[in-house]
């Protein structure tokens, strides 16, 4: 029910209708800001011409503007410029400071040059749209600005050049776009210590120019990134690292290695035709072997750390299965076996029998993970670069050493007697009959001079045998000649046996 004297708010303010002489309607102030509006404004601010705002939202699109429109209202939180002819991003395209602007959009636009000043008055920008445009290079410190920034997209530019100091101060950026660009070397190193951009999860560099990538670098990358890290459709040179690496993804389920295996190609060595990199286990020219998953070497004694190289971020709760069925679930712990901090397995004065499979358990916030790792503990020990002998070494010189020491004996070893053969006395009178020389037990004076160590061996003198026995039988000796045979020496048949007797040679 109207009020008494109050009049239907279309009759108040209708065509041909006049305030005067009469009472103001009582629903009149309430109408009236909204009445004075532009369309599509709301309160606090004005709409840019051909915009459409809702909100704080102001979209702009396929308006055919060929600069930012003014005047922008200060609480506007998304910002969308798409499909126009926008081809410059100066300074000055925000006069003010847009504190609320979360997200600006301006892909389609031809967009060529963007200043390093662009955005100093959105400093909490999270999402920046700059793809389906022509910029051709990355500038130093072109999004610095941009402390807050979580989600960059670049694709489908003609960037060619990137510089390393174009990201610095990215520090909360998750995803970067940068495919279907010209870019024939990316700084990796970005990635390499996590401290440059520490949260980003996804890199997108596919459909570019890159040739080669330090497979080194991106194997040392956390799973979780490499589970995002997409390389596919570049003219990549085909190597055995190479296809190690892509493996690796392949066995472990990443994304970026299972999603785009059809495109992950790359050119052999004297080729025109590119080939699928997972095809080259076996295939010639190169014969690449097949990856072994986390495989870990090291020697008694040592002390190693198993990573649990997760693709899952946000882990809740892991615990480590030794080869032996036990788990280890707290950190620090008093054996052998210590869960660290991080979730690694650190293992301290390693044993034959801690040579295994180990598996990390994973539990995520949406699913589960299994990671197995491979120990294989040498048996023996390493102590430094310059103890490199090991088993087998050693005994190959043992064997060297102990030919050349019987060698020695046998060819070096001096003679006992070469002493005396300079003082070799004359043969024993011929009165001392054969019986006697043989029988007797007293020492013939001939033989020898008392206390030389050494007797002659002469065969004119018969004495007693080696090792101090007598000969049951001697040679009986013939009567002396004349002539130039009267010097022959009969031959002792015991002389060679003497070379073979069993008393020992004292050197």
């Amino acid at each position: 029910m109207p009020l008494p004297g109050a009049q239907h708010p279309a009759e108040a303010v209708g065509p041909g209708t006049a305030m005067g002489g009469r009472r103001v309607p009582l629903l009149l102030p309430l109408l009236l800001p909204l009445l004075l509006l532009p369309p599509g404004g709301s309160a606090g601010g004005s709409c840019p011409p051909r915009c459409v705002c809702a909100s704080n939202i102001l979209s702009c699109s396929q308006a055919a503007l060929s600069a930012v429109p003014t005047p922008l209202p200060r609480f506007a939180a998304v910002l969308d410029l798409s499909h126009n002819n926008v081809s410059r991003l100066r300074a000055d395209w925000a006069p003010g400071r847009l504190a609320h602007l979360h997200a600006l959009l301006l892909s389609h636009n031809g967009l060529s040059f963007v200043s390093t000043e662009a955005f100093t008055h959105v400093p909490h920008l999270r999402h920046l749209d700059l793809s389906s445009n022509r910029l051709r290079a990355l500038e130093e410190n072109l999004f610095s600005d941009l402390a807050e920034l979580e989600v960059l997209l670049l694709y489908n530019n003609e960037i060619a050049s990137v510089d390393r100091t174009a990201f610095e101060n990215l520090g909360r950026l998750r995803k970067l776009y940068l495919g279907q660009n010209r870019i024939a070397r990316f700084p990796l190193e970005l990635l390499r210590d996590g401290s440059r951009l520490p949260q980003l999860a996804l890199l997108d560099l596919s459909a570019n120019r890159l040739h080669s990538v330090p497979v080194g670098e991106l194997q040392a990358l956390p799973a979780w990134l490499r589970d995002r890290l997409y390389l596919h459709a570049n003219p990549l040179a085909c190597s055995c690292p190479l296809f190690q690496l892509v493996d690796r993804g392949h066995r472990r389920r990443l994304s970026a290695v299972v999603d785009f295996q059809e495109e992950l190609r790359c050119l052999p060595p004297a080729a025109t035709v590119p080939v699928g990199i997972l095809s080259l286990a076996g295939q010639q020219p190169l014969n690449c072997s097949e990856a072994r998953e986390a495989v870990l070497e090291a020697h008694l004694g040592d002390t190693v750390t198993l990573g649990c190289d997760t693709r899952l971020r946000g882990v809740r709760q892991r615990h480590w299965l030794t080869p032996g069925g036990e788990r280890v679930l707290e950190e620090g712990g008093n054996g052998s076996a210590a869960l660290l901090a991080n979730g690694s397995l650190q293992l301290r004065a390693l044993r034959p029998e801690d040579a295994g499979t180990y598996a990390c358990w994973v539990a995520g916030p949406l699913l589960n993970e299994t990671l197995y790792v491979e120990l294989l503990v040498h048996n023996f020990t390493l102590h430094g670069p310059h103890d490199t002998l090991n088993t087998a070494y050693t005994t190959l010189v043992g064997c060297i050493l102990s030919v050349v020491l019987v060698l020695i004996y046998l060819y070096l070893t001096p003679c006992r007697c070469c002493c005396c053969r300079g003082a070799e006395k004359p043969p024993a009178p011929r009165d001392d009959s054969i019986n006697s020389s043989v029988l007797s037990t007293t020492p013939n004076h001939a033989a020898g001079v008392p206390g030389e160590p050494c007797r002659s061996h002469s065969a004119s003198a018969a004495g007693p045998g080696q090792n101090g026995r007598f000969k049951a039988g001697g040679t009986p000796q013939p009567p002396p000649r004349h002539g130039p045979k009267a010097q022959r020496k009969v031959s002792d048949p015991d002389s060679v046996s003497s070379v073979f007797s069993d008393t020992p040679i004292v050197v």
